[in-house]
């Protein structure tokens, strides 16, 4: 597992062009991306769809990269088993869905996989505290979850520096991603923050170049 200090940057693919689906997979690995983001929306826990297991193994057949699974569902204990043997290499789940979260991560990792929980922009930090010690990846949507190009909501920052400190008061080794409104302008600020794995949609997939795209986010100083 990369060090949670180590960048890294993963294009959502919610911003690609789905007609070409493995070429835009292929387009992100040639760019240099670390990971391949997948919002996983159900028309439940968030007001939109998007696609479920098949679609996912679609792209894990055809792509050699790391697939980080957002699972925005209301029941994701319901069909994990779906999305691990469609190929997941992680899988982060929602504190605010329906389910029992510990045993959600628990089985994530007993199948082998990294696993992660995620906080949606309205929901406090506190309600990730119990399981912060149980995960790989501590997620925060600088946005209200949903759907993509929203602008990011500065005060969700907090809860990164939050989560940066409890990680740090701890002596925990979670990654901390963010999703939602982030670009080159607001790029900056996210880093300061503490996060270290970058989702990023319209701006990297949207971008003219998305290899310069990638390498921007990679490199640009804090």
């Amino acid at each position: 597992m990369a060090p949670c200090t180590q960048r890294i940057i993963a294009p959502s693919l919610l911003a690609a062009d789905w007609s070409r689906l493995a070429e835009e997979c292929s387009r992100a690995i040639r760019a240099g991306a670390d990971w391949l983001h997948l919002d996983v929306m159900d028309g439940h826990l968030v007001d939109n769809i998007t696609f479920g297991p098949q679609f996912v193994a679609a792209i894990h057949r055809t792509n050699d990269i790391f697939l980080d699974v957002h699972l925005m569902i209301e029941r994701p204990d319901h069909y994990l088993e779906r999305f691990i043997k469609a190929g997941a290499d992680q899988i982060t789940v929602h504190v605010e869905a329906q389910h029992d979260v510990g045993e959600t991560l628990r089985r994530i990792r007993a199948a082998g996989l990294r696993c992660g929980l995620a906080i949606d922009g309205h929901t406090p930090f506190s309600a990730a505290q119990p399981w912060l010690d149980q995960i790989d990846l501590f997620l925060v949507m600088t946005i209200q979850a949903g759907f993509g190009g929203q602008d990011l909501i500065p005060e969700t920052l907090d809860k990164v520096r939050a989560a940066r400190a409890w990680r740090d008061q701890h002596g925990l080794a979670y990654h901390i991603e963010v999703d939602g409104g982030v670009n080159a302008r607001t790029l900056p600020g996210v880093l300061q923050a503490g996060a270290n794995a970058i989702v990023a949609g319209t701006a990297l997939f949207g971008a003219p170049d998305m290899g310069a795209a990638v390498q921007h986010f990679r490199t640009l100083a804090v």
